[in-house]
Order: structure tokens, then C-alpha cells, then sequence
């Protein structure tokens, strides 16, 4: 009888590595052949500019904002390229301010390569987008047994938000792949009464790579320690509690050391902005760059961007701003299966910890992001989803009488994806009304972020229009795909961005024309008197590039007398 039991279980096992492989091969299709059709995105070009900087001259004076370890990963491929050339000798590689005119220069006047040099940096965030669903797997296979462990990994190669994103030259998937891999190792040392050295080690150098990805992940601290409360290995004891909290602070000692490795043994001195930090400026130390980076968000960028909410604007942010975007880009298959794994799973005594332990970091990590006056995308919420993932895939678990939900919740991503392919980005669930209403929603990385300007281009030669009235908003310069176009206000490129003061055309009653307007763009984000745009806002547009592009026809008055 033993025998047939174990003949079963290598039977599930080999099924489960068939599956994989097969999701992998489609996985790699869907990535590969959607990204290629992506014209870079906003800030592909300052990614790729830090990485490129760094590997090239090892000073990472670039890497302020964003930790240096995605962007140098992304850029290694780049340096490939035998004649690729960075705007050293220009005046912005020395200015205190010049990074995104040393990243413009890079991408789009020293080479002449873009498609290429875009294609290989974003490899390896394919790579690392792979490296979280097989993290998935591992943590799920821990937690809840091995079983279940194939579930969060498909959930997380196909979900639209995180296929979006794990294919463009950014940190966010990368941060959260690292992210993910210092919860993994957590866990793991949290199983133990008495871990051992290597567990915390495991988790010190695992903390350094994902401070080493994105500076949002260090937030993640003071949550876990939040989440230690939990007695995840069945009994509680404030023993155990001290003991976790011990362990996690002490493993952010080689979490900086790790972080100094990758910031090139920086040492030099401090250049910080803000009144509160300046008069540490006489001091040297190491890493000064990621200090000045942690300070940037603390006391400098704490001011927000203009944002947009359901037809609202805003300056300082909106506190639902992230909510709202959770439930209309999250796909359905994980709002509605959320509550259901959470109420069948708090049933029983010894899964109510595991609950706990992760349902604890989202939330939390929600909540502050409601703090945020940063409204900018969904983007940021992308660290929650790996958790929900496990934790939905916990109704898969031996025993468990939900255990079908998750296949549903399988199938209902692959209909999405399906949906929504080759335009990942622009994804909103159903309930929201799908891509086409997204744009009366949320806008910006949530579903215009420059992606569309190559499929402009085709759209053009389909339906043989030689020439547009273009509203572009992106980094991208549509000289380089050869669009023939008259600029209309825009963002942020010269000279769109001039022209929303004195729009080229008659606000009240356009000229004649076919008009390419960015849906960013047409909600006028830069203006605090909306009028540039408003005759178009108020009628459907006649055709679309994408979801981020939208298309009119302004014919002749002749033309509507005729008709």
C-alpha cells in the first residue's frame, strides 16, 4: 500500500514539473512577444542610464532614487553592445540634477540602437519575473505543503499587473522578486526554536538584496517584525516574539553590508539636501548615495506628483487613490477568491497563523501606501500580490474542502490574459469595465506609460495615414520611428510640454485633422483649468492605438455640411 502512495505522489510530482515547464514556454511567448511591440516606457530610459553608468565607471551617482542591483542587472546584457556610448563628456553627467538629461542622451542621441538596447535590458526583469513565481512556488510548498506549491506559481507568471511589469527595464518586479526571497528565507528561520547562523545569514544577505533593489523594501522591516507576533509554528510565547524581533533587526547588520557591496564600497561624504540631514554633510562615510536616497523620500519627495482619481485631481495624493486602484486592476480571479481562502483557511486552528503571517504584510503595506502623496501607479502595490497568491493557494492544501477554488482562479487568469495580451500594462478587471473605461479611472503607469508609439506607428501604415495632430506623452521620440506627426501639448518631451499654454489649435472648435491624443494627456494633468482637450473628452474617440492612444477624426465643416 505504501508503495502505490509514493507511485501516486511521484505521479502528482511529475505532473506538476510537466505543467511548469509548459507554463514557463508560454510565459516566455507572452513576455518576449509583447514586449517587443512596446515602444520604451517613461522611465526605462533613467533605469537603463543608472545601470549602464554604474558598470561602466562604478560610480553610482545615478542610483539616488532607485538602488543600483535591477538596473546594473538589466544593463549587463546591454554591455553586449560593442559600440554603445554613454554622454560622459556632456555637462549632465557632472550636474547635481542630471540625470534624466544624461538618460535622454543615452538612449536617443549617443546610440542609435533603441530597439535593441531596450530588448536585451529587459531580459533579466524577465529572468527575475521567473525567479519570483519559482519563490512563490518554494514559499507556498513551506507553508502549506507541496501541493499546493504549483498554484502561486502560475498565479504569479500570468497575472496581467505583474506581466506588465516584469517585462520593462524598472525595479518594481525586481524589487519585489528580492523582496520575496528575504520573506522566503524568514520563514524559514522562523520554523526553528534555535536557527541556526547560516538561516541568519540567509536572511541578512536576502534583506541586502532587496534594500540593494528598491529602497520601498525596506518598509518591510518593521512589517515583518509586526508579523512575528504570530505563532506561525503553533504555540505563542513572548520569548519566541523577542526572540524573531532579535534575529531580524541584528540580520539588517549584513542586509547593509551586502547593500555596500553593491553600491561598489562607496565611501565618500554625505550630500545630503534637506535642512534636517545638511549638517551631516561634513562627514564621510560609506555608501552616501543610498543614505541620500533614503533621505529623498523621507523629507524631499514626500510632496507627490499631480494625480488623477476618477475624474478628480489632485497635488498632495488621494487616501483612497491605491484602494481603488487594488480592486479595479487586481484581476477578479483574486479579489473574489481573497475572501474565500481567507474565511475557509480561519476555520481551522493550525492554519489561522499562517493566515495571519500573510495577510499581515499587504494590508499593512496598503495602509502606508495610503500615506503616500505619490500617486502615480498600481506599480507600487505589486509586493502585496506574491502574499495573496500564497495565501489563495492555501485553499489547494490536503484536507482542505475548497480545494477546486484555486483551479477556478487558474483559469480565470488565463482568460484575462488572454483578453488583455499584448497589452498588459493597460489591464483593468471587468467590474471596472475592462481596459476601455480604465482611462476615465486611473492614468499614468496604469494604462498609458508611452508603450503605444511602435503600434502608432502601424496604425498608421494600416489605415495609410501619412501624417497626425500627436498629444504624446512619453520619453519615447517618435522621429526615431519614423512618425510624421504636428506637436500638440504633451508630456514631457520638448516640444509638447511648451505647448499647453498656447495649444497649436482652437481648443473650442479643433481644425480639421486626425488626431492622436495620449489618454494621459487628455485629462490635462499639468493644468489646473482643464480646456486644452475638453472637445475631445466629451465625445468617444473614433478609433484607438492600444488602450493608452486614442484616435479622431476632425473633419472640414464642409465635410459635416455634406453629410
Amino acid at each position: 500500500m505504501g508503495g502505490l502512495v509514493t507511485k501516486q505522489r511521484r505521479g502528482r510530482l511529475y505532473g506538476q514539473k510537466v505543467l511548469m515547464v509548459g507554463a514557463i514556454l508560454v510565459f516566455f511567448w507572452l513576455a518576449l512577444e509583447s514586449m517587443t511591440q512596446d515602444s520604451p516606457t517613461m522611465d526605462e530610459q533613467n533605469h537603463l542610464a543608472r545601470g549602464l553608468a554604474f558598470l561602466r565607471t562604478g560610480d553610482p551617482r545615478l542610483s539616488v532614487e532607485h538602488p543600483p542591483l535591477v538596473n546594473s542587472l538589466s544593463a549587463l546584457p546591454v554591455l553586449l553592445l560593442p559600440d554603445v556610448r554613454l554622454p560622459l563628456d556632456h555637462p549632465s553627467w557632472e550636474a547635481e540634477q542630471g540625470w534624466y538629461q544624461f538618460a535622454d542622451l543615452l538612449l536617443w542621441e549617443y546610440n542609435h540602437d533603441v530597439t535593441r538596447m531596450i530588448f536585451l535590458a529587459r531580459l533579466p526583469v524577465v529572468f527575475l519575473t521567473l525567479g519570483l513565481a519559482l519563490i512563490g512556488f518554494r514559499l507556498a510548498g513551506m507553508v502549506w505543503g507541496r501541493e499546493t506549491a504549483v498554484f502561486p506559481f502560475l498565479f504569479l507568471l500570468f497575472d496581467p499587473n505583474i506581466l506588465a511589469h516584469g517585462r520593462y527595464v524598472t525595479t518594481d518586479v525586481g524589487g519585489t522578486t528580492f523582496l520575496m526571497l528575504a520573506v522566503l528565507a524568514v520563514w524559514w528561520m522562523w520554523q526553528t526554536d534555535s536557527p541556526s547562523f547560516r538561516q541568519w545569514l540567509v536572511v541578512g544577505v536576502s534583506l541586502g538584496l532587496a534594500f540593494g533593489s528598491k529602497l520601498s523594501t525596506l518598509a518591510f522591516v518593521p512589517i515583518l517584525a509586526l508579523a512575528a507576533l504570530w505563532p506561525i509554528n503553533g504555540r505563542f510565547e513572548v520569548r519566541t516574539v523577542w526572540r524573531r524581533w532579535g534575529l531580524l533587526g541584528t540580520a539588517v547588520i549584513p542586509a547593509l553590508i551586502v547593500v555596500w557591496i553593491i553600491f561598489g564600497f562607496q565611501w565618500g561624504t554625505f550630500h545630503f539636501r534637506s535642512d534636517q540631514l545638511a549638517h551631516l554633510n561634513r562627514f564621510a562615510g560609506p555608501m552616501p548615495t543610498f543614505w541620500a536616497g533614503i533621505e529623498q523620500i523621507l523629507f524631499i519627495s514626500s510632496g507627490g506628483r499631480p494625480a488623477f482619481l476618477l475624474g478628480q485631481f489632485s497635488n498632495e495624493g488621494f487616501p483612497l487613490y491605491f484602494p481603488v486602484a487594488f480592486l479595479v486592476k487586481t484581476p477578479l480571479a483574486l479579489l473574489l477568491a481573497l475572501p474565500v481562502a481567507v474565511i475557509s483557511l480561519w476555520q481551522r486552528k493550525e492554519t489561522r497563523p499562517i493566515v495571519l503571517f500573510l495577510l499581515t504584510p499587504p494590508v499593512i503595506y496598503l495602509v502606508l501606501s495610503m500615506q503616500s502623496a505619490l500617486n502615480i501607479g498600481y506599480r507600487h502595490l505589486l509586493p502585496m500580490l506574491p502574499f495573496l497568491w500564497v495565501l489563495v493557494a492555501g485553499m489547494a492544501r490536503r484536507g482542505q474542502r475548497l480545494w477546486w477554488v484555486p483551479w477556478l482562479v487558474v483559469a480565470g487568469l488565463w482568460l484575462a490574459d488572454a483578453g488583455i495580451h499584448p497589452h498588459y500594462l493597460s489591464y483593468f478587471n471587468m467590474a471596472a469595465g475592462g481596459p476601455e473605461n480604465g482611462r476615465n479611472i486611473l492614468v499614468d503607469s496604469n494604462i498609458d506609460w508611452g508603450q503605444d508609439l511602435i503600434r502608432l506607428k502601424q496604425w498608421m501604415a494600416a489605415n495609410g495615414v501619412e501624417r497626425v495632430k500627436l498629444a504624446w506623452f512619453g520619453t519615447a521620440v517618435p522621429e526615431y520611428y519614423h512618425i510624421q506627426y504636428d506637436p500638440l501639448p504633451g508630456f514631457p518631451r520638448h516640444p509638447f510640454y511648451g505647448l499647453w499654454t498656447a495649444p497649436p489649435f482652437n481648443p473650442a472648435q479643433p481644425e480639421p485633422g486626425i488626431y492622436a491624443i495620449s489618454v494621459t494627456n487628455l485629462w490635462e494633468l499639468p493644468l489646473a483649468d482643464k480646456y486644452v482637450y475638453a472637445w475631445f473628452r466629451a465625445r468617444p474617440p473614433d478609433d484607438r492605438v492600444g488602450y493608452s492612444i486614442l484616435i479622431y477624426y476632425v473633419p472640414s465643416p464642409a465635410a459635416t455640411t455634406s453629410k
